[in-house]
């Protein structure tokens, strides 16, 4: 059934706000799964302007939409539109996924879980170790926090962006409260104390949007890596980023950004819905290798 015979007058709606989207999965893997599953649902992409975030917000609200996700440049600068959000976006100071009830907007994030949950499935334990965190937007605050509640020791942030460093450290205040975790942050220009934290940690994940097509590249460079080290990256379009394929041409072992974009729709899908998704099913339709 195509898009155009499945919506009718009764569909709901959930969607994603952003900028750009072009790239997003997202549409794809819930519409199918909507499809798939019977549901009268659609998900919709909308690519906002800074300087709409909060007309968008509340447009999202009077259209009746059931939620929606946040992706990069707002997973931090939609807080303040929000009528609440939970603890776990208060201390990571981002939101991913909006829930809207009685046309009230209710932040979460699911990006932490998805990432800690994604490399549990990978058979990964980083429960008393360190990892280092490529970047210090939404994504890397939402990884750092859920990294630390889970009981990592031992965080270095690499940011390569100034205007984000108050953050971090409000972050850091905002999470003693909650971990023991020790958290540090550094500029991703410093190539020897990166260095320094890529010896001593077990896992390193990109969190920036390097490896997007609008943002081609790596952060690492080869003599960086070692085959102890695990390299998780986030882009998950393309799947092969140049990381992931440098991280495997060194003998790491690596997890893609596949399994966290995948479950990260799944809990959005449970918050909107109530209901399950079925995650191998999006697996083996958009990411079987």
């Amino acid at each position: 059934m195509d898009a155009v015979t499945r919506i009718s007058g009764s569909t709901r709606l959930v969607g994603l706000i952003g900028s750009p989207v072009t790239y997003s999965g997202s549409p794809a893997i819930h519409n199918a799964v909507f499809e798939r599953m019977g549901y009268d649902y659609a998900f919709v992409p909308f690519n906002v302007k800074p300087e709409n975030l909060e007309s968008a917000v509340h447009g999202m609200e009077a259209l009746g939409f059931l939620g929606y996700n946040v992706t990069a440049p707002y997973k931090n600068a939609i807080v303040p539109y929000l009528h609440e959000i939970s603890r776990t976006a208060e201390i990571m100071g981002a939101v991913s996924t909006v829930v809207i009830q009685n046309g009230r907007s209710l932040g979460d994030n699911a990006d932490g879980a998805a990432f800690m949950r994604n490399l549990v499935l990978n058979g990964i334990n980083v429960r008393g170790k360190k990892i280092t965190v490529l970047g210090a937007g939404g994504a890397a605050s939402a990884v750092a926090v859920q990294a630390a509640l889970d009981g990592v020791a031992q965080i270095d942030v690499f940011n390569r962006q100034e205007s984000y460093l108050q953050r971090g450290y409000e972050l850091i205040d905002r999470l003693h409260g909650y971990s023991p975790c020790e958290i540090s942050l550094y500029a991703l220009s410093d190539e020897d104390q990166l260095r320094a934290s890529l010896a001593e940690s077990a896992l390193v994940v990109n969190t920036t949007t390097v490896g997007y097509p609008d943002d081609p590249g790596c952060l690492l460079t080869a003599d960086m890596l070692r085959p102890e080290l695990i390299v998780a990256d986030l882009v998950y379009n393309p799947r092969n980023t140049e990381l992931i394929q440098l991280a495997r041409s060194c003998g790491c072992k690596t997890v893609d950004g596949a399994g966290p974009f995948v479950q990260q729709a799944a809990i959005a899908e449970r918050l909107w819905l109530g209901r399950e998704m079925p995650v191998d099913f999006a697996m083996e339709t958009f990411f079987a290798d």
